[in-house]
């Protein structure tokens, strides 16, 4: 029997006999798909609204490293970082250092953002009002499947609209990791009147922990003293939230 490949096939194995089963999986690279899929033909064909969020970074980012192909990368950075969190990152050093990818591509990610912001930038109307913790829940929906415990920032004015969002850290919760000057800085910088932190339980139990309850009462102390009220501390798992002002 014969069998005839085109140039854009691909045949990856890791159990037929002869090969060598200790190799790691292969990841598919930009090169290995039909010209017609590739992210940049894509959009030229079909349109920019024809690309899923993860090829319009892969369009951005351009290239990946010797480590991560770039379409792995792109997907990479939605999955751990979330969609809002990425969208509303400024400092490319952090993004660089949670993700672990080159400054120069957390350059690109940060620029691409800005861009958008400035021409398209909502007016006074449009902003999010933020009422109670359920508003919070809906509007950080997407960290109940984030896979790194992850501390995010909503920055509100006097009216309760949210002017800023940030992520504040990346990893397991407590006084040494979040410092108040990295929770009030954002504050200060944007002119904030009150903030709303909200972290996630990848295990999906939404108690929150000792730590969590700790660094609550601490940075409400801090606030007092700068004058920025916090809010609200959500805990945000699979299956809800747990408002630590209002439990704890």
């Amino acid at each position: 029997m014969t069998y005839t490949l085109s140039d854009t096939d691909l045949l990856t194995s890791t159990s037929y006999e002869g090969l060598d089963t200790n190799q790691k999986d292969y990841s598919c690279k930009i090169r290995d798909l039909p010209t017609e899929d590739r992210p940049r033909e894509k959009m030229l064909n079909n349109g920019v609204a024809s690309l899923s969020l993860v090829e319009l970074f892969a369009v951005v980012l351009q290239t990946g490293t010797k480590k991560e192909g770039v379409l792995d990368m792109s997907y990479r950075i939605i999955r751990e970082y979330g969609n809002s969190a990425v969208s509303n990152q400024a400092d490319p050093e952090s993004i660089a250092k949670d993700l672990q990818i080159p400054h120069v591509k957390a350059c690109q990610i940060v620029a691409c953002v800005e861009i958008g912001r400035r021409l398209f930038k909502k007016n006074d109307m449009g902003l999010t009002v933020i009422r109670n913790a359920r508003d919070v829940y809906d509007y950080l929906i997407e960290m109940r499947t984030l896979q790194k415990e992850q501390l995010c920032g909503l920055y509100l004015d006097t009216h309760n609209r949210i002017i800023h969002q940030e992520i504040i850290s990346i990893g397991t919760l407590n006084s040494n990791l979040v410092h108040p000057r990295e929770v009030f800085k954002p504050a200060l910088e944007y002119g904030a009147a009150s903030v709303v932190l909200a972290h996630n339980h990848p295990s999906g139990v939404l108690e929150p922990s000792t730590a969590d309850v700790e660094v609550t009462k601490q940075l409400i102390q801090a606030g007092r003293v700068v004058g920025i009220h916090l809010m609200d501390h959500l805990v945000i798992g699979k299956t809800g939230f747990v408002s630590i002002q209002a439990e704890y």
